[in-house]
């Protein structure tokens, strides 16, 4: 069992082991057909990246130049995703995702990955992962008074809707690299996209991300956003354990639900820490940013005993968590992981959890209204950092 004082040593490797996505063609991979049916511009938009890649890794021998090409295609990936979409009116995510996609499947499908071992396989996917959502982007050279760090996620629930946008993965490639500012000081923001899949919540992804950012005190606050429901709300204690029934972007469930909670999983051992976290983000300050949309600080959780508005921490004493106030899905688990995090390495830094009002399939007119107000939310948390 993975407790708080040995999640330090955890973090010091990353395991490749049981990564579903390596296996051959997965269910994500396998959707790109109907995609490319149903929203041909969307998955042709990156197509020049593609039909390179494509044409390169066919090319590589051996799985020394596989890697590099990967590596170099993957951080290619990212920067071309986001100069789509700021000089599109698209305000769309989409592209990046299924070009993704697109990459990995192509990955799979040269002589040299399949002729490579099953852990080596599983670490060049990892390795093109990260690198396609921004890993090695995060640079603060702006020269602002103090740096930001937001994360978003894929679409997901495409089984529901293929054409599903994710409004937090749009914000994440059009706020990198923004600068925003007050009349007293000024931050640079750089942003992360995450994959909706457990797998790569056991094996530790957040924790690669994020981890180098939390030890070295490299930034004045971290917000990891998310698609949820009407209004953006800041979800002030988000919950251990997972309890939704909904399946990741791989069809994988949990087991977990409402009745029965599970603990999540880092390198292999259950996640063992307390039931309820708090966020460190300044939510008077940034309830008051003008917008569309209401701002609700939301202080409701469920646990075994039932469901409750919350107004300290301490009332949380000896609960069981189901579901934390950001639900208890993969939203809530990065929530609550980043606050560990914090926790372990810089206990008094902002960190916390933002979903936006959702949206259904694409919606490039409420996208930009939901961006507009984000970046006000961002300014005002600023004025108190």
């Amino acid at each position: 069992m993975l407790t708080t004082k040995t999640l330090a040593f955890s973090l010091t490797f990353t395991l490749f082991t049981n990564i579903t996505y390596a296996k051959p063609i997965n269910v994500e991979e396998q959707r790109i057909e109907k995609a490319v049916k149903v929203m041909p511009k969307v998955t042709t938009a990156l197509s020049y990246r593609v039909s390179l890649f494509k044409e390169q890794i066919q090319k590589a021998r051996n799985l020394t130049a596989l890697s590099q090409l990967s590596i170099r295609h993957g951080k290619a990936l990212w920067h071309g995703a986001k100069h789509y979409l700021k000089n599109t009116d698209s305000y769309d995510d989409r592209p990046l995702y299924w070009a993704r996609l697109q990459m990995t499947k192509a990955i799979k499908q040269t002589d040299t990955y399949k002729e490579s071992l099953p852990d080596q396989q599983q670490k060049l996917l990892w390795q093109f992962e990260l690198y396609s959502r921004g890993k090695t982007d995060v640079t603060y050279d702006r020269n602002t008074n103090k740096k930001i760090l937001i994360t978003g996620f894929d679409p997901f629930l495409l089984d529901k809707n293929i054409k599903q946008s994710n409004p937090s993965g749009v914000s994440a490639l059009i706020l990198d690299d923004l600068v925003i500012s007050t009349k007293s000081t000024s931050a640079e923001i750089e942003t992360l996209i995450l994959p909706v899949r457990f797998a790569d919540f056991d094996q530790g992804m957040i924790e690669e991300l994020l981890t180098p950012y939390y030890r070295s005190k490299a930034v004045d606050m971290i917000i990891t956003i998310s698609m949820g429901r009407s209004s953006f709300e800041l979800e002030r204690f988000p919950g251990l354990r997972r309890s939704s029934t909904a399946p990741d972007n791989l069809n994988v469930l949990t087991g977990a639900t409402k009745e029965s909670p599970l603990l999540p999983v880092l390198h292999g051992s259950k996640l063992k820490s307390s039931e309820f976290l708090e966020f460190t983000l300044p939510a008077d300050a940034m309830k008051i940013a003008k917008g569309f949309f209401p701002i609700k600080d939301n202080r409701i959780v469920s646990t075994l005993n039932g469901t409750f508005k919350v107004n300290a921490l301490a009332e949380l004493l000896n609960e069981v968590s189901v579901q934390g106030s950001g639900g208890g899905y993969l939203s809530n688990e990065v929530s609550y992981r980043s606050l560990l995090l914090r926790d372990l390495y810089s206990p008094l830094l902002p960190v916390g959890h933002i979903h936006t009002p959702s949206i259904k399939g694409h919606d490039s007119e409420k996208i930009e209204l939901i961006i507009a107000q984000l970046k006000t939310i961002l300014t005002q948390a600023l004025t108190t950092l």
